[in-house]
């Protein structure tokens, strides 16, 4: 998955259809030459819908097509013939997608199924037609009503990654090391935070021809929840993850301190996430002795910790292990 190709956050412009004009039209024909009032209504504009995909997995369809317009409704006719529906503009999404208003930033709704359809914005109504004003005092309105202007918003599109296991971490933690070394996934790789500025996917190969999906997403720093660093631009990827793995190099400062604040940036942005299943992993276990491994996990008591090494190869297998058991807990 390229980097340039996955995009994750769109604003897109979505204007309605307006409401086509009922009709003030008086019924004349042959035999009559003064008719009463049989105008149509109009026909109602074009919503603009948003609706899910399962075929698409970014949202890079829309980086350049950031206009959404629907058709106008059309107006009523004579014989209380109703205008036509203005055609409704249809948006292709991930499943997963999330919508957002613009100006509150509040979220309208996810897409959590292929082929689920949400409106996004309402088409104007369409106005009504004289005949539904006609009256025992007022037998021949010459009136009639217009149709409802559409609606003209921003709105946000933000896509949540699908992926059976989540890897979080501060930035430079080795998770995209990890994920090379486990999967055919190429991301980018160097010494310096915040290499990974997208969640980058790859397929990690398991016994017997099964497999899972890891998802490497960028690093979090203290105080994401509030927006900082990449902040809230990828703590929504982890919602959709089965399984969390807490990445935490072995040559931290301070690895209890920094477990802490990945716990404390997630229960931040949702509690609920806290209830997922998770696995703690130190990285860079190559640095260390039996000794000091036997301190760090007395330090982390009650919580149970397994010692990795991307580079050494060290307990990767027994790792896969451990997080296939814990998939099958979140799928049970």
């Amino acid at each position: 998955m390229a980097q340039s190709n996955f995009i994750d956050y769109v604003k897109i412009c979505c204007r309605s259809g307006q409401g086509g004009s009922g009709s003030h039209h008086l019924r004349r024909d042959r035999l009559t030459a003064k008719g009463g009032p049989d105008g149509g209504d109009g026909g109602r504009g074009g919503h603009i819908i948003i609706r899910g995909n399962k075929q698409l997995w970014t949202l890079l369809h829309l980086k350049y097509k950031r206009h959404a317009i629907a058709e106008a409704g059309q107006n009523g006719g004579d014989s209380t013939s109703t205008g036509k529906e203005g055609d409704d503009q249809y948006i292709d999404v991930p499943v997963g997608t999330v919508a957002r208003d613009v100006e509150t930033g509040e979220q309208l709704f996810e897409i959590m199924e292929d082929g689920e359809e949400q409106i996004i914005l309402k088409g104007g109504r369409g106005g009504l037609g004289n005949a539904h004003f006609k009256s025992s005092t007022n037998q021949t309105p010459r009136y009639a009503q217009t149709g409802e202007d559409g609606s003209e918003e921003w709105k946000i599109l933000e896509l949540k990654v699908l992926a059976d296991v989540g890897l979080v971490g501060f930035p430079n933690a080795g998770k995209s090391t990890l994920l090379s070394v486990l999967s055919a996934a190429k991301p980018e790789i160097a010494d310096y935070a915040f290499t990974t500025l997208t969640p980058n996917l790859g397929i990690v190969a398991y016994r017997n021809h099964r497999s899972f999906v890891m998802a490497d997403i960028p690093g979090i720093i203290e105080g994401a929840h509030e927006g900082k660093g990449l902040g809230l631009r990828f703590l929504r990827h982890i919602e959709r993850n089965a399984v969390l793995l807490f990445l935490i190099p072995a040559d931290s400062d301070d690895i209890i301190k920094e477990y802490q604040i990945l716990m404390n940036e997630l229960k931040q942005h949702n509690p609920e996430l806290l209830d997922k299943n998770r696995v703690l992993a130190i990285s860079k276990a190559d640095l260390l002795d039996d000794e000091l491994k036997t301190e760090i996990k007395e330090e982390l008591a009650p919580q149970e910790c397994i010692f990795i090494s991307s580079v050494a190869s060290e307990n990767l297998i027994e790792l896969k292990d451990l997080l296939w058991s814990k998939i099958n807990e979140s799928d049970a």
